[in-house]
């Protein structure tokens, strides 16, 4: 029997723990996979789980692709496809489908026996499905493919097997350049999608590269220009000028504080703080014992309603706690975010003390609605309370002041490792 693979695959057939394919489209990954474990799984006896984040029914899964690449290796009389398995008659390998996300470490007990886990669509994965499987996945000689197209560097799967790959893994890229196979209707949608897409876009789409925000980001073509500019970096605190904190306020939801400085238009965010269910006494605390020359505390406009249960408002006991307070001008959310993105391109970010920050403002998204497909009001997650501290940092940022520091220079990392400044 002979069967087409790129030559990049042929470790597929060789023994590691992890194998991990990444890339764009036209590559070939998932059906060099799907063709590698069926000539596997024909040569001896294997099971074998199919699985992905989100598996509402068998249509979400690579059951076609499987079938389809049995058909096109003529495997049929070696094959039954069943609804939701597929089962070998040579050797008794059997293929199971499923979903992660809603598995519990309990439920996932049952794949145990497996010898082979292929998870596609990886780069949605999140980090506590990836801790149910690895364990789960302990039989002798045992090995968890991957595929994905990656979205973010700082998603769970990049950062898991790409960034930062377990010992003994076997990573590989894989784009169309390394398809021998690239068909010419795909060659023709790549030639006319890098006419007309962003760059951005384009290059993740097809070449694989990790995108700067996720796709609809109301601030993605901020960020864009800011990583592009190298506004996303070390950004060393200046003793001479005013820290400032810009609170967005939460209990249940989250707190997020933005510690900003301004020299002249420049602005330096600095700094960064998100938790929840924990006192203003908390958060002050925190904040004294960073080694900053405080300015001010800015609150929006609810930080001046007093509580029901003490009677007292956010102003009144951040007062209280020795800071000086100002209020945040109160604008609609449509104005702040016109707001920030005028100021987006003064704004240096420090790339480890605010990478919370700096992922908020990459995952901030609107509603789309289901019917429509239009973009609405902005969404309210895990990620839209930094982003909206950030909207309040850009209608303050003309009103942070110094008392009088003396003007310097920015000090950022340079590529060869100095730092710069005056």
């Amino acid at each position: 029997m002979r069967a087409q693979f790129p030559a990049k695959l042929k470790p597929l057939f060789l023994p590691a723990r992890y194998k991990v394919l990444h890339g764009g489209r036209g590559s070939g990954k998932s059906w060099g996979i799907a063709r590698a474990l069926l000539i596997l799984a024909r040569q001896t006896k294997r099971r074998i789980l199919c699985t992905r984040e989100v598996q509402k029914s068998i249509k979400d899964s690579v059951h076609a692709l499987l079938s389809d690449q049995i058909q096109a290796l003529g495997f049929s009389a070696d094959f039954e496809v069943l609804e939701t398995e597929i089962r070998c008659r040579v050797t008794g390998s059997v293929f199971l489908f499923g979903g992660l996300q809603q598995h519990t470490v309990e439920s996932i007990k049952s794949f145990e026996g497996c010898d082979i886990v292929w998870v596609e669509e990886a780069q949605v994965v999140s980090g506590k499905s990836w801790d149910v499987l690895i364990p789960t996945i302990r039989r002798p000689g045992s090995e968890i493919w991957i595929s994905l197209n990656p979205q973010l560097e700082s998603d769970e799967t990049y950062q898991r097997f790409i960034a930062m790959p377990p010992d003994g893994a076997w990573v590989c890229e894989m784009n169309y350049t390394d398809n021998p196979w690239f068909p010419e209707v795909l060659e023709a949608e790549r030639v006319h999608a890098e006419k007309t897409m962003k760059r951005e876009k384009y290059a993740h789409i097809w070449e694989g590269k990790c995108m700067p925000a996720v796709e609809g980001a109301i601030y993605f073509d901020e960020v864009a220009k800011a990583e592009e500019e190298g506004r996303i970096t070390r950004v060393a605190p200046d003793k001479l000028l005013k820290a400032h904190a810009i609170f967005d306020l939460g209990w249940n939801d989250s707190m997020s504080i933005i510690i900003a400085q301004r020299q002249a238009s420049e602005l330096r965010v600095i700094d960064y703080i998100e938790d929840s269910h924990k006192k203003l006494s908390d958060y002050s605390d925190m904040l004294k014992a960073m080694p900053y020359n405080w300015g001010n505390v800015w609150l929006p406009h609810d930080g001046y309603s007093r509580d029901y249960k003490t009677g007292k408002s956010a102003e009144e006991m951040m007062k209280a706690l020795g800071w000086k307070v100002s209020q945040t001008p109160n604008m609609d959310v449509e104005g702040g975010i016109k707001a920030a993105r005028e100021v987006f391109e003064r704004i240096w970010f420090d790339k480890e003390k605010t990478a919370r920050l700096v992922e908020c403002l990459k995952r901030y998204r609107r509603n789309i609605g289901q019917k429509t497909g239009e973009a609405g009001s902005p969404l309210h997650d895990e990620f839209s309370h930094g982003a909206d501290a950030f909207r309040y940092l850009a209608l303050v940022a003309d009103r942070l002041t110094n008392d009088g520091g003396k003007k310097r220079t920015i000090l950022i990392d340079e590529p060869n490792g100095s730092w710069m400044g005056s």
